[in-house]
């Protein structure tokens, strides 16, 4: 870099631009003016570093003039004097803005790359969440996200406790992605506890069992027949509600009197024995489900547009129509939910006789211990009988008939 300096002039530049020839003009300690084929001026400081030649593009002329390059060029040599790579420098500066995304693209590429492997209803889940993240911070970039604006996106959120922890997860999860993009090095969400914000997490509802006269007066409310079937064929069979929701005719024999359950992250495959009167509600929604695949389509026509045609019942339409009903006839009955109703059936079921193993295996529930690793047994016939006798007592309470 030693040599003399200021060599050139404004006008031996303008000279050169106009004649329109390529050449590369030294003006002294490294910095050079450069004129290319097709008429692109620019600067770029030559030096040494690490042994080696090296080259630092400055700019372009006459964005960047004679003086200001001179000016550049002085400071990158002070630069190299003191150790370091300005052309390095300015690459990894490079590499660091590609990939100064923002959170709104961080989300699009985790639902590219991780959301579609998730269980479709950790989709919905953590797709609802992600909403709300985009939301409140989706114009700012990764790298700018502290542990104080998560903070702030939980507290002004309004959630209730267990969704606000589900919105945490969520964007623990999608920082966690940025993590391993290397995009930034430490979650802004490691270290925030939901207790320190909205106070110890309240205690679980526990789950209700109906009452004989509380079953009674479900079976004789006036619903929609569809749903009353619905109800019904979920009381009789235990099932969880997304079973029966989810349900396809392709899954229940009913010449055979057995409906398969396939397997899912909430239980192992299972085929449940049908009772007569349970396979006379299945006939019956087989008629109201028309040419549908599924035992329970969507009453929207907008739905069904939406999912190709065809498609379920809205996984929330059974509890809203137990709310209405609660809420407008207003009978003797607690406020409970679908799930409830495996509660009720297994409460019900020891008291008419029911073995406890054979009732927990009616619910689709592992067995717990040795017997849980070592009997494959399905039990079928027991359960059959065990649904068979459950099923005659949700008969006798739909005619008031209480006899034991």
């Amino acid at each position: 870099m030693a040599g003399e300096r200021g060599r050139l002039t404004d006008l031996q530049i303008r000279h050169w631009i106009k004649a329109g020839e390529p050449l590369a003009k030294a003006d002294g300690g490294g910095l050079t003016f450069t004129l290319s084929a097709g008429g692109a001026a620019g600067w770029v400081l030559r030096y040494s570093h690490g042994g080696r030649r090296r080259e630092l593009t400055i700019g372009r002329y006459p964005d960047i003039g004679l003086a200001d390059a001179r000016g550049i060029a002085t400071i990158k040599r002070a630069e190299i004097m003191q150790g370091r790579n300005p052309a390095a420098d300015k690459q990894k500066a490079k590499a660091t803005a590609a990939k100064d995304w923002t959170v709104r693209e961080l989300a699009k590429d985790y639902r590219a790359k991780k959301l579609v492997n998730l269980a479709h209803s950790t989709q919905v889940s953590y797709g609802r969440h992600l909403k709300r993240v985009e939301k409140k911070l989706g114009a700012l970039t990764v790298r700018e996200i502290e542990a104080s604006d998560v903070v702030a996106l939980i507290e002004a959120s309004g959630l209730t406790w267990g969704e606000s922890n589900m919105l945490l997860i969520t964007t623990k999860c999608l920082f966690t992605h940025a993590c391993g993009k290397r995009l930034i090095n430490v979650n802004p969400c490691h270290g925030i506890m939901l207790s320190a914000l909205l106070g110890e997490r309240p205690p679980k509802r526990q789950r209700l069992m109906l009452t004989r006269d509380e079953i009674q007066l479900l079976l004789g409310a006036e619903l929609r027949r569809r749903n009353a079937l619905a109800i019904r064929v979920l009381l009789a069979t235990a099932v969880r509600s997304a079973e029966i929701y989810q349900a396809k005719w392709v899954d229940v024999d009913l010449d055979g009197a057995q409906w398969h359950i396939p397997r899912s992250k909430t239980g192992a495959a299972m085929d449940i024995p049908l009772a007569p009167v349970v396979v006379d509600w299945f006939n019956e929604l087989r008629t109201l489900a028309g040419e549908s695949a599924y035992v329970l389509p969507a009453h929207s026509r907008s739905r069904a547009a939406r999912h190709g045609g065809d498609t379920h019942l809205n996984k929330d339409t059974l509890r809203e129509a137990i709310d209405h009903w609660l809420r407008t006839e207003e009978p003797a009955v607690r406020r409970f939910t679908p799930h409830d109703l495996r509660s009720t059936v297994k409460s019900h079921m020891r008291a008419l006789g029911v073995p406890r193993d054979i009732s927990e295996m009616c619910l689709n529930h592992k067995l717990s211990g040795v017997e849980g690793i070592y009997d494959r047994h399905t039990y079928f016939e027991e359960r059959r009988a065990a649904l068979e006798k459950w099923a005659e007592f949700l008969e006798r309470c739909e005619t008031k008939h209480h006899p034991m």
